[in-house]
């Protein structure tokens, strides 16, 4: 469906001086997918998000969408090609003059829709999105979450193939982000719209993306499914982002006895569901106190950390620790005797 082919986006900044905001990008996104960019705050994340609709031109390679060379595109072809993308923007962007339910029919009347086809087509889209009641009230009326939500009946209007969200939650408190992210996929379900998600919030990602691409200085470091990316990163960039998601402190009164080993066990998949800790009391003389950890779905996988203190005879405790590294997907002595 999208095709970033070598792309390259520079442009000069306030003093004049060359920036290079996106360098020789390439992958694929498929149709239907639910696909996240995610990286640092001047990554380049946004700017390549928008050549996908010739919102910011390449000055290098080819931004390919739908089979169509959107850099070749100009006048009616374009315009033509944009009704087919939607978009999501943080800070809402909508017309405070006008009411909920003509916000959304703004963006049917701009692509050329029919008096009858709005009237008919704008309360589907206030239902999809659960404002059938605010249909007729201003944005200023609005919780951040009833905006965003207005946001997406009005990018979703023409029926588009795409839909590309530029940090659509980052404004929205926990709670409502969820919210959010569950319309999202219900519409990526329901429609097979592909979706296009640009966010630093690691946690969005997690949640609703299939596959994600890891940016860092203008250039993608790192691709993959997003649990694999996520529980096996590859890149140091990627590991250093990752890194406080599954931050796990102690304090050294803890560490600093290696008799007592502290072991770090790392769940992945089904295994974050078995009784590994309660297997190992059972057929070992040890005792485990378990003193931090938790469990996360990642694309509805489970993928957990689990901090214990090993109790017991050496020749336990050794064949405890060999036991979980068999059968958890890493097992590592965090207070090992150097």
């Amino acid at each position: 469906m999208i095709k970033f082919d070598n792309v390259s986006v520079s442009f000069p900044d306030k003093k004049g001086q060359i920036v290079d905001a996106v360098k020789n990008v390439s992958f694929e996104i498929g149709k239907g997918e639910i696909f996240g960019i995610v990286g640092a705050s001047g990554a380049g994340k946004s700017t390549l998000l928008r050549t996908v609709n010739q919102l910011q031109r390449t000055t290098g390679g080819r931004t390919i969408v739908d089979g169509s060379d959107i850099g070749r595109l100009s006048g009616p072809e374009l315009a033509s090609l944009r009704h087919s993308i939607g978009m999501i923007f943080q800070q809402f962007n909508l017309v405070s003059t006008k009411t909920v339910a003509q916000n959304v029919a703004f963006a049917m009347e701009i692509a050329g829709r029919s008096r009858e086809k709005i009237k008919q087509r704008v309360p589907e889209l206030l239902e999809l999105v659960g404002l059938t009641e605010r249909a007729e009230v201003y944005p200023n009326t609005l919780s951040g979450g009833q905006k965003q939500r207005v946001g997406i009946a009005r990018a979703v209007a023409n029926n588009p193939k795409i839909l590309l969200c530029d940090e659509a939650t980052s404004a929205l408190d926990p709670e409502t982000t969820n919210d959010v992210l569950q319309l999202l996929k219900e519409i990526n379900r329901k429609f097979g719209i592909t979706i296009v998600l640009i966010t630093h919030e690691l946690d969005v990602v997690k949640k609703i993306c299939q596959r994600v691409a890891v940016m860092d200085k203008g250039e993608v470091v790192e691709i993959g499914e997003v649990f694999d990316v996520f529980t096996k990163p590859q890149h140091e960039f990627t590991k250093a982002l990752l890194s406080h998601t599954f931050d796990l402190d102690l304090p050294e009164r803890l560490t600093s006895d290696p008799s007592k080993p502290l072991v770090k066990i790392i769940y992945n998949g089904d295994k974050a569901e078995d009784s590994i800790v309660s297997n190992v009391v059972k057929h070992y003389a040890v005792d485990v106190n378990i003193l931090h950890g938790k469990i996360e779905y990642i694309s509805d996988k489970p993928f957990g950390i689990l901090i214990v203190q090993l109790i017991g005879a050496q020749e336990e405790l050794d064949k405890s620790l060999d036991y979980l590294r068999k059968n958890t997907y890493r097992t590592e002595v965090i207070n090992e005797r150097n």
